[in-house]
């Protein structure tokens, strides 16, 4: 017999590794819809990596809950330069435990840990990516400035358009992978330095079976920087001309 969890699906080795940075308002909230999403799942590991962005006591609130459950792992990385750093070392550190299946996803309740189960199933079903859509049906930005839905609405169409890509969303952070696949990309030297990684990696990963499950997306940042946008048009740039040489890369 097949052993099941509360969600109805097969119990699976699988990891979440989260970014966390001056969170302490909503650390409680968040902490406490992932062990209620764990505990039905019977099954999850989760790294939370924080660095000296962190000002907080987030920290603090971390390495605390590391203590009373053996479910959460604090990794303290102040050697990180930006958040692609803390998304691949939260990536490096599942894979070394031997996690079959490795999710990211934001802190902050931006990302709703209860699509964990969502993931899962997509994932048992012989995904090796299973990528969050907020332009699938089901999927939505909620509170959320008209400015940041047309950035993230554009980025996608113009990343299809110039990478011959066709994704419904380009620019989620929320999304799983395989193990065969984060060992591709852990040993990749990524381009982007912000969160037009997530835009990189979906392009890089295009060959593997995929699909885009529906998510809800909250309260993200406001503003996007001129270093984040100019690095994103390099990022584009380089791959869209590898593209025009028939030199372009996948894992």
């Amino acid at each position: 017999m097949e052993n099941k969890n509360k969600a109805g699906l097969n119990i699976v080795n699988f990891a979440v590794i989260v970014p966390m940075a001056n969170e302490e308002k909503e650390f409680d909230e968040f902490i406490s819809n992932l062990k209620i999403t764990l505990d039905k799942l019977k099954s999850g590991h989760i790294y939370i990596i924080i660095d000296n962005v962190s000002t907080d006591s987030t920290l603090e609130l971390s390495q605390k809950l590391s203590k009373e459950d053996i479910r959460f792992s604090t990794i303290w990385a102040p050697e990180n330069k930006n958040i692609v750093d803390a998304y691949i070392r939260g990536y490096i550190e599942a894979y070394k435990n031997k996690h079959d299946f490795i999710i990211e996803m934001d802190a902050g309740m931006s990302h709703d840990p209860s699509a964990l189960p969502i993931f899962i199933e997509a994932y048992t079903n012989g995904n090796k990516c299973v990528f969050g859509s907020r332009f699938v049906d089901g999927g939505s930005i909620k509170d959320s400035t008209f400015k940041r839905k047309f950035l993230s609405q554009f980025g996608t169409f113009l990343s299809n358009i110039l990478l011959g890509t066709n994704y419904y969303d380009m620019t989620s952070g929320y999304q799983g992978f395989d193990k065969e696949v984060v060992e591709s990309f852990i040993k990749y030297k990524l381009l982007s330095k912000a969160h037009f990684y997530q835009t990189e990696l979906r392009y890089l990963l295009r060959k593997n079976k995929y699909i885009e499950v529906p998510i809800q997306y909250k309260a993200p940042s406001p503003s996007v920087s001129k270093s984040v946008i100019y690095n994103s048009i390099y990022v584009l740039a380089y791959y869209f001309f590898k593209r025009l040489s028939f030199n372009a890369p996948f894992l």
